[in-house]
């Protein structure tokens, strides 16, 4: 997952840009990137690893002039790509995934076009759409052609003469928006990075919409489609809690999953409530209004320099900042009973491992886990998060209660089948908790508050839309 920000100034954009590509780090830890265009592009990437966005920029940003400009938080490939294209050069930032890269890649090599960017030893995808843009007879056919040929998500600016092209995915999985302020527009991943540098929000991007910010304005060169699949997960757990989406505030949202976990709790008596930090915090806070039982942090995270576990592509990695960010305070676990809110359990070694064990060390009497999110179930086919799905908890419950991998799982997705509560079970057993219950799919629907078909849910049912919008149910993806 990767955030992406653009601003159009009357004056110099350089600021804008670095402050409001920095309120997107928490999309991403591998690198960062900006690109401002004056007399010439001016173009920035570093790797940011083991840094913050802004000790890598804050000297840089300062020697780019020009009036407009882009940025990126990358969770995997370096960006952003500069393309002398036949239209034009142009400057590309991305966000999402796509499915069929080895194909499209392949099928521009067997053409003669040359690809100069690695990303961890296959084609750097943003490079990859930006040569297939370049098929096109103009900038805006270029971004219809490539959409008419991915599979997956892809949410792009591209950096010209002419301004920024700011264009959705098609599927509207990825958000974007518009905002003003006097003498400048911009566009976000994160409408949290408006607040701060005084945009106001004018405009959500609708799937498939393209348009121009320049000098002069906001022009729309593609209208949207109404149909929309919005990733679910933005409010459950990636989205920072300022940010809204389609209108929707993230922290509201997870308050309100909080107090539906809540209310399908009675029958357990409890000391405390705690949520994991940070996107736990909120849900744990709408389980505490709910319930009426305390709210208290038994495990803060030490903030500076630890970013999410989750973003990190390697295992290693993800597990050391998983032990090292979260710190156990004795005096609040000891003896006490404690309901523990959590966005999701995707592997679960991580829940397991460095914070119910740190809870039962510092001696918890109970641990009641309840995840914001049903059990995932398949890998994101829209943005690089989980890619095995044999890493996901759920499906290791399933292999162990029925000896083998299936390919149909529908009978567990089902919250009401004894399937589902038999790997409810397992998982609870194996991470070692007192007791686990999952949020519903409705539940979680009705908290984010737009109608069901309009969120995209395959990470938990395994159904997507398909380029025809239909919906097909998936046993391994859809095609």
């Amino acid at each position: 997952m990767s955030g992406i920000f653009g601003a159009v100034s009357e004056n110099d954009c350089a600021e804008i840009v670095f402050y409001g590509t920095d309120y997107h780090s928490h999309l991403g830890t591998e690198y960062g990137g900006m690109s401002v265009l004056g007399e010439d592009f001016l173009r920035k990437i570093h790797n940011i690893a083991q840094f913050q966005f802004k000790s890598k920029f804050y000297d840089e940003y300062k020697n780019m002039k020009g009036n407009k400009g882009i940025g990126v938080i990358s969770a995997f490939d370096e960006q952003p790509i500069y393309l002398n294209s036949r239209f034009g050069p142009f400057c590309i930032v991305s966000n999402g995934l796509i499915e069929n890269a080895a194909e499209l890649s392949k099928t521009l090599l067997d053409k003669g076009i040359s690809f100069t960017e690695v990303s961890k030893n296959s084609v750097n995808e943003v490079e990859l759409i930006a040569k297939l843009i370049n098929q096109g007879e103009n900038l805006i056919d270029g971004i219809e052609k490539m959409y008419d040929h991915i599979q997956g998500s892809c949410s792009v600016l591209i950096l010209n003469k002419d301004g920024i092209y700011a264009a959705r995915d098609r599927s509207g999985y990825t958000p974007l928006a518009i905002g003003e302020r006097e003498g400048a527009f911009a566009v976000t991943s994160e409408t949290c990075a408006f607040v701060n540098n005084d945009f106001r929000i004018v405009k959500y991007l609708e799937p498939g919409e393209i348009v121009l910010l320049n000098e002069t304005g906001m022009e729309q060169k593609v209208p949207g489609r109404k149909d929309n699949q919005i990733c679910a997960f933005y409010w459950i757990y990636s989205g920072f809690p300022a940010s809204n989406y389609e209108g929707i505030n993230t922290e509201i949202v997870r308050e309100k999953c909080g107090r539906a976990l809540a209310r399908k709790d009675k029958d357990i008596k409890v000391d405390l409530v705690a949520g994991v930090p940070d996107s736990g915090t909120a849900h744990a806070i709408g389980y505490a209004m709910e319930s009426g039982k305390a709210y208290r942090r038994p495990l803060v995270k030490y903030t500076p320099g630890y970013g999410r576990s989750y973003v990190p592509p390697s295992q290693e990695t993800r597990d050391l900042v998983a032990k090292m960010k979260l710190i156990p305070i004795k005096e609040i676990i000891n003896g006490n009973r404690i309901v523990v809110c959590e966005d999701s359990i995707v592997r679960g070694t991580q829940l397991k491992n460095f914070t119910i064990n740190k809870l039962w060390d510092a001696g918890a009497k109970e641990i009641h886990v309840r995840p914001a999110c049903p059990p995932l179930m398949f890998p994101c086919k829209f943005n690089l998060s989980t890619r095995s799905i044999h890493e996901l908890a759920a499906r290791r419950a399933i292999r162990a209660i029925e000896g083998h991998d299936l390919e149909d799982v529908s009978e567990y997705i089902d919250s009401s089948s004894s399937k589902y509560k038999a790997m409810v079970e397992w998982i609870s057993k194996d991470i070692e908790v007192t007791t686990l219950r999952y949020q519903n799919v409705e539940d979680m629907v009705e908290a984010i508050g737009l109608p069901k078909e309009k969120v995209c849910l395959y990470c938990w049912l395994g159904k997507c839309k398909i380029k025809d919008n239909t919906s097909k149910s998936c046993a391994a993806g859809c095609k």
